[in-house]
């Protein structure tokens, strides 16, 4: 499944994989049709706190349409413009004796070399069962715009635990060969180490096999870490999204960024981790994000080593 969340105030990502997909049929609830080559550095798939793999997104930032969640589905939405979002990225896990890949997450071009995602993401130690598909916005269409990757090295953080709740749920992927601007391809910006979120900002969703957008609220970590909603497992290295009730990522794609717009720049804030086990809008149950400007120190003494 194909997904992308955007922050109004920060940035969007969308990914999608290639025309060998045959993920779930997991939806984004409250999403619609997003524009080809829109999330160019977004990889798809996300994992709820009771881990199921599937394919998440893509994080942009545009105004907000009417919406009347019902259905499961956007109701007032828009397609996303294509070729917008070019760092987002579709990460595949399959054989290339066998010529097969399947998408099992999302994620970003952080580097011509790089792509960041989430540790959950990453369910083989052996990084020549991934590839990385870039430039791609209808996974069910050879589109001519795609790059497909072979991946050299995998990093994942130190401190991750296999444990959603504990945090540390991001990873970095180190490319057999960098990933070439063609034209819908582009490398993310990550935001500083002391900028923060703006208190009300907007994200938006999309699923597949074409790119779709939903808007979602951010929640403040003082109300997300209350007991009714994730409690003591929403920790400050997070930021939620989400939890109305009717509106929410659903089975899509973990590792996928969450772009908000600051200092007048569209940058990946977050890397999509967990959400509510069973119905995907559930009430004060936010989609959660690795905060990626807790793990900066890190991603640089790797990409730059």
């Amino acid at each position: 499944m194909l997904s992308v969340y955007l922050c109004l105030h920060e940035g969007l990502i969308v990914a999608k994989s290639s025309p060998t997909y045959n993920g779930d049929n997991g939806t984004v609830v409250g999403g619609q049709n997003a524009e080809p080559n829109k999330w160019k550095w977004q990889c798809p798939n996300m994992i709820w706190l009771v881990a199921f793999l599937s394919c998440i997104g893509l994080i942009g930032a545009k105004p907000s349409p009417p919406y009347n969640g019902d259905n499961g589905r956007v109701v007032g939405g828009q397609n996303a413009e294509p070729n917008k979002w070019k760092w987002q990225i579709s990460l595949q896990l399959g054989s290339y004796e066998d010529g097969y890949f399947s998408h099992i997450c999302g994620g970003s071009i952080i580097d011509p070399f790089y792509i960041m995602t989430a540790a959950h993401c990453i369910i083989s130690s052996n990084p020549r069962e991934y590839r990385v598909v870039s430039g791609e916005y209808n996974m069910n269409e050879d589109e001519g715009s795609e790059q497909f990757s072979s991946v050299e090295r995998i990093i994942v953080h130190p401190g991750w635990t296999h444990e959603l709740g504990n945090g540390n749920d991001i990873a970095l992927m180190k490319l057999s060969q960098p990933i070439y601007d063609n034209g819908y391809v582009g490398i993310a910006e990550l935001p500083a180490p002391d900028q923060t979120l703006p208190h009300n900002f907007d994200l938006w969703g999309t699923s597949p096999p074409v790119l779709q957008e939903a808007l979602l609220p951010v929640v403040e970590h003082s109300v997300c870490s209350q007991p009714e909603w994730w409690g003591v497992i929403a920790l400050k290295t997070m930021v939620c999204a989400g939890g109305d009730g009717v509106l929410s990522g659903c089975q899509g794609d973990s590792g996928g960024p969450l772009n908000c717009f600051t200092d007048g720049a569209w940058r990946v804030h977050g890397v999509v981790s967990y959400g509510p086990a069973g119905m995907c809008n559930q009430y004060r149950k936010p989609t959660v994000f690795t905060r990626v400007s807790s793990f900066l120190d890190w991603i640089y003494s790797v990409t730059r080593s």
